[in-house]
């Protein structure tokens, strides 16, 4: 990216001042193994991707100092008010990047925080960025697994340390209550899930994708198998049915009508047993659309959905309370019937 003459003076300027703050700060190490000195009091975050802004959204969302996409009017009730009537300046990663370095620079960030992949891309991304504006920019792996690491790294960070492990806590109750229940099940009887995307539900997720990942930690078996592990790929249908899910999850209503309507799909186990679930997505999906913390409300609804019966609690009560405790929002009678309509779990 090439820097203008007006913008070569803003970074100077703001190198300059960040060069003080960071003599009085702290050293860090992010994920992908970078050390970066922070300022001691972070104030302002830019999220250089979705995954982020649900991070500093859950953590901190008074420090967060605009969007990557404008929350939809659907989606506002949902988010903390702090929050709600933030700008839309972009983003960093990711596709479409639509954020300018004039933009990173003009908003005066303390610190910009991705959350995602820690590639050798993202790395040189970050060290960039970094470099030509002078703002300090933390790499944080966004896979499952590291999700509570994660949680207390930015949290520490951002000073909101024990808020970060009050929700570390919540999240090692939700695992705790999901290897319980899935501990029981033989392996030959776990469910085989088939997550739909794009416009015909062609589109999904390998074995180990971050966006399949909370349907392998439920216990449940991912039945893409194309050669490979991770990422997104586009299969036939003649490959879905081979696989012969005995359950869909999407998070577009358009991909549960197509496939219910659809006689070619109808040879799958999942459509004649009506198994197809749609996942909630307000504000952000349960299952993807980001891969970040809503994964971890994902993770109780799916749980319920594959063994029905096992698990205490409505899943209205368990959405409320993690919308109370995650989101710092508390949701109406109304707002919790708009936000399960059309899932299919009553446990």
């Amino acid at each position: 990216m090439r820097l203008g003459g007006a913008l070569r003076l803003l970074c100077i300027a703001l190198a300059t001042t960040w060069s003080f703050a960071a003599a009085a700060g702290r050293l860090v190490t992010d994920s992908a193994g970078r050390q970066v000195e922070i300022p001691d009091r972070i104030e302002r975050v830019i999220a250089a991707g979705p995954p982020a802004s649900v991070l500093v959204t859950v953590l901190a969302p008074e420090k967060l100092i605009g969007w990557n996409r404008q929350p939809s009017p659907d989606e506002l009730p949902y988010l903390p008010p702090v929050v709600r009537k933030l700008p839309e300046i972009g983003r960093l990663t990711g596709r479409g990047g639509t954020m300018n370095l004039e933009v990173v620079v003009a908003a005066k960030p303390d610190l910009i925080v991705d959350l995602g992949s820690v590639s050798d891309t993202y790395v040189s991304l970050a060290d960039r960025v970094q470099s030509q504006t002078a703002i300090p920019y933390l790499l944080i792996d966004g896979h499952f697994p590291n999700t509570k690491a994660a949680v207390r790294l930015v949290g520490g960070i951002l000073g909101v340390g024990s808020r970060a492990d009050a929700l570390a806590g919540r999240m090692d109750d939700i695992l705790r209550d999901i290897d319980r229940v899935a501990a029981a099940i033989a392996p030959g009887d776990r469910p085989r899930v088939y997550l739909a995307r794009g416009p015909n539900g062609l589109e999904t997720g390998n074995r180990g994708s971050i966006n399949t990942e909370i349907i392998e930690r439920v216990g449940a078996t991912n039945v893409v198998d194309s050669g490979t592990r991770g990422g997104l790929v586009t299969v036939s249908l003649e490959q879905v049915v081979a696989w012969n899910p005995d359950t869909i999850v999407t998070v577009e209503p358009a991909v549960a009508a197509h496939i219910r309507a659809d006689p070619a799909w109808a040879l799958i186990d999942a459509v004649r047993r009506d198994r197809i679930f749609l996942s909630p997505k307000l504000p952000y999906g349960w299952v993807d659309a980001p891969p970040s913390l809503n994964r971890w409300m994902g993770l109780q609804w799916l749980a319920r959905l594959l063994y029905p019966g096992r698990f205490p609690g409505d899943i209205r009560d368990v959405a409320r309370d993690f919308y109370r405790q995650f989101y710092q929002v508390d949701l109406s009678a109304p707002a919790l019937d708009t936000l399960l309509a059309g899932q299919q779990s009553k446990n």
